[in-house]
């Protein structure tokens, strides 16, 4: 999967079969479902999610516990847009899976 078919996927109801749980956290993020992205987060104290927990938190505006996750993650804030951010982890999450 590439970046096309993981924007194209947003239209469905329900995230592609196999995805992980750092994607499938970003793509219901990108549908509007930031409490459900947040749960999937939650679930796996790996670095993708913890990465994912860091972005979201800064989402929500929650600076503090934004930059504890990406600590956690052993980097620097994120300083672009949340757009720049959400775009940057869902590439990367697919170069992974590939």
């Amino acid at each position: 999967m590439d970046m096309n078919s993981f924007r194209s996927s947003l239209k469905d109801a329900q995230p592609p079969l196999g995805m992980s749980l750092a994607l499938q956290a970003l793509w219901w993020d990108a549908k509007g479902g930031w409490d459900r992205s947040h749960k999937l987060a939650q679930q796996r104290e790996d670095a993708a999610g913890n990465r994912v927990h860091a972005y979201l938190h800064r989402k929500e505006g929650d600076e503090g516990n934004a930059r504890y996750w990406y600590r956690r993650c052993r980097i620097a804030p994120f300083t672009g847009s949340l757009d720049e951010e959400w775009s940057e982890l869902v590439e990367q999450f697919l170069r992974d899976a590939a």
